[in-house]
């Protein structure tokens, strides 16, 4: 027999929001997974719909919604990113019928459109079973089981345990091929404009305010045969825009991305890569600065937090002021312009001051780099989520829509709103003059 399973990835439900080469990955990968089982698989990407601008980003589709109750004083227009309630209801009509729902979550700030896609397919699909995975339902369980009207809710990775519980549901998986190696293989997305790489998995790093070591039991790098395979089959279907999504891309260099970029640069592949998560620059040396630039690194996001040392400890100890300004010396070095080099800088740190913020900023300027302000958003789990609760700033069961990386400083930090939006402008006529 073969069952039939409707995957969706849900609308973004937020007050802003762009497309910086984002892909549901994890749901694709789940995807991957079950494709080797006797099932038909169906594929909606409510995200899917975005004008392409530079690079394959874009600007995301969106209708003015209606905010939850617990933002109504927020003053800002609440939006429902991607495809319209009209082509979601008739991409469900012509699946007709299906034995199995699955649904990602990926911001836990974005529980609302996972809510949302649930309450529809309750109407459409009433008896059959959903299940809700990704990263939402992995950090916050409990409130997806109180919130989302699903019957199962998938924490981890993709593993063997996911057919225990599908199984569960009366559905009898069995292999009948082969496991289709790429997402795109599946056929799900009618255009490619740019593709997501990750090379690996994790982070050796425990940062404070980040959750991938909840999130993946350990780090692990890919092989890199199978890293170069996946971007040829991409390359000779046209994509030349590739993202990667690890979050620690340069961890061991000489034996994991060295070798990668050598490969590349060997075959005259015409490429742009990308690295939205940001890069660690204590790895950034003369040499790897050069690959990548022969290799076609485009977009570059260095990451530093703060330039307070005692915090810059605290947190993890990934990077230091002089291992920064070195980074930026060995990439423009290599020819990498200023406008190409942005840095990640963060605001709204637990007891961080809004003047460690523009101690930053003039470091930042004098480095001549773009400046990325970024606010800080708790997660639960993190260290400094269980510091913010023990201080009384935040309730442990604080609703993940109140953590909106829009409104989170507004709220919790204790910022002069005049002051950050100064800040802001400040920042931005900077990187325009670049």
């Amino acid at each position: 027999m073969t069952y039939r399973v409707l995957l969706i990835n849900p609308w973004i439900y937020d007050f802003a929001a762009y497309n910086f080469w984002a892909r549901p990955l994890g749901l694709l990968k789940v995807a991957e997974f079950l494709s080797q089982f006797n099932l038909k698989l169906f594929f909606i990407d409510c995200c899917d719909s975005f004008i392409v601008k530079k690079y394959g980003t874009g600007k995301y589709s969106y209708q003015i919604v209606e905010k939850p109750d617990i933002l109504r004083n927020v003053p800002k227009k609440y939006k429902r990113y991607g495809i319209s309630l009209d082509e979601f209801i008739d991409k469900l009509k012509e699946i007709s019928h299906v034995d199995l729902i699955l649904i990602t979550s990926i911001m836990a700030y974005w529980w609302y459109g996972v809510n949302e896609v649930v309450n529809i397919i309750r109407e459409k699909f009433p008896n059959i079973p959903i299940v809700i995975g990704g990263i939402y339902a992995t950090l916050y369980k409990e409130h997806a089981k109180e919130k989302i009207n699903a019957d199962s809710i998938y924490t981890g990775q993709i593993e063997d345990r996911l057919i225990d519980n599908i199984s569960n549901f009366g559905i009898k998986l069995k292999r009948v091929r082969e496991q289709s190696k790429f997402w795109w293989q599946l056929g799900f997305y009618n255009k490619i404009p740019y593709a997501p790489i990750l090379t690996s998995t994790g982070c050796p790093f425990r940062c404070h305010y980040c959750a991938s070591s909840l999130i993946y039991k350990s780090f692990e790098q890919r092989k890199i045969e199978e890293v170069i395979n996946e971007i040829e089959e991409l390359y000779n279907m046209g994509v030349r825009d590739f993202a990667f999504y690890d979050d620690a891309l340069l961890y061991k260099s000489e034996t994991h991305l060295e070798p990668l970029l050598r490969e590349i640069i060997k075959r005259n592949f015409q490429l742009r890569f990308h690295t939205p998560n940001g890069l660690h620059a204590r790895f950034i040396n003369k040499n790897v600065a050069q690959l990548m630039k022969k290799a076609g690194f485009k977009t570059l996001r260095l990451s530093l937090e703060t330039v307070n040392i005692k915090r810059q400890i605290e947190t993890g100890g990934k990077v230091t002021n002089e291992e920064l300004e070195k980074a930026v010396f060995y990439l423009k070095e290599a020819g990498f312009l200023s406008q190409d080099i942005g840095v990640y800088i963060m605001y709204g740190l637990p007891e961080q001051s809004l003047d460690e913020v523009r101690v930053g900023v003039d470091f930042l300027k004098k480095l001549k780099v773009r400046i990325h302000l970024t606010e800080f958003s708790p997660i639960k789990g993190t260290y400094y989520w269980d510091e913010l609760v023990k201080k009384g700033v935040i309730p442990d069961d604080l609703d993940p829509l109140l953590t909106n990386n829009t409104i989170f400083s507004e709220l919790f930090s204790g910022y002069s709103k005049e002051e950050l939006q100064r800040l802001k402008i400040e920042v931005n006529q900077f990187n325009l003059l670049l």
